[in-house]
Parts: structure tokens; sequence; C-alpha cells
């Protein structure tokens, strides 16, 4: 079943991307969490060069998913719970075009998914959903530096105060899909 598994990408852009690779690293059957950008016309952007605005990407975790363990629909209504989805071009502080919600779709199936999901998600926040639905383009992968943020900068100030409550919301939600502690 491994091929099968390798064959479901998944691309979710909620606000930083330090956040969203940490809630999806923890759930049952998602793997290869990598941070990086989509939705943009400069190919190879940089971090820096993203944050600066103008590029048009947004800040996004793409990771591989087997749905034997954990279905699309799922992780969309996980991603859907971490984060605002009424905030346009925006996450709380963090401001900018590339802290939008977006997914990226890889498939007309997920284009499915992802618009049930929007209408799922409209029952549970007050305002329109701002999320953005776009068929996946190139996916420009982070600085390595970023991967596995969270795990190494734990008591980073930014990451004590917006990555760790945004995890801890997602253990105690969706505690039946966590991957078992070893």
């Amino acid at each position: 079943m491994v091929a099968h598994m390798l064959d479901h990408i998944a691309t979710l852009a909620g606000g930083c991307f330090w956040c969203t690779e940490a809630v999806f690293k923890e759930m049952a059957g998602v793997s290869d969490v990598r941070p990086g950008f989509m939705g943009g016309t400069l190919a190879h952007p940089s971090y820096q060069q993203v944050c600066a605005g103008g590029t048009g990407h947004a800040e996004v975790a793409q990771f591989r998913f087997d749905p034997a363990i954990i279905s699309y629909a799922e992780l969309l209504d996980i991603f859907f719970t971490m984060h605002d989805p009424t905030q346009l071009n925006r996450q709380g502080n963090d401001v900018g075009e590339h802290y939008r919600s977006a997914i990226f779709y890889h498939d007309p199936e997920q284009m499915a998914e992802a618009k049930a999901a929007v209408e799922r998600a409209a029952l549970l926040w007050d305002g329109e959903i701002v999320t953005e639905i776009a068929e996946a383009g190139p996916f420009w992968e982070a600085e390595n530096y970023h991967r596995d943020y969270f795990a190494h900068n734990r008591d980073q100030p930014y990451c004590a105060a917006v990555v760790a409550p945004k995890l801890a919301k997602a253990r105690k939600m969706w505690a039946s899909k966590l991957k078992p502690h070893l």
C-alpha cells in the first residue's frame, strides 16, 4: 500500500507554515510534511522574497497522506479548525497575501472535496469563508531551516505564543486522528 499512499498529496495554506506543518506532522497517515510556497509567479522564491510581498505566493505545507488511514475530507476539516478562514490575507497579527487561507487541489476529486469542506466550515465560523480554492501549481520548498521549525524552536517567542496553542487545540480536537505516541 505504500505506492498508493505516495500518490496522495495535500497542499494547504493556513497562515504561517510553521503552524500548518506542526499540526499535520502529528496526524496519523500523514508523512513527508514540507513547508514551502505555492500560488505565485516567481520561480524558486526565497522566504524573504515571499514575505516582502508581490510574489503572489502563499506559505503552504505540502504532505503525503494515506487515505486508508485519514481521508482528504478529514484533513480539510482539521485544516478549517486550526486557522481562521474568515480572515483575508492574514492570520492574527501575521498580515500579507502569503498568510492567506488556501487549498491547492491536485485533482478534480480534491477540488470537489475542498468545496464541500468550505460548506462545512461555513457552519462553524461567523463571517464569510475567504479560503481560496485553486489548482496546485509548482511547489517551492522553503529553506531548510523552516523544516520542523516548531520542533527545533519550541521556546522561540512566536512558536510559544502562536504555534504551540494551535498545536494544543489540534491535539485536543483531533485526538483520535493523532499518530500513536511511542
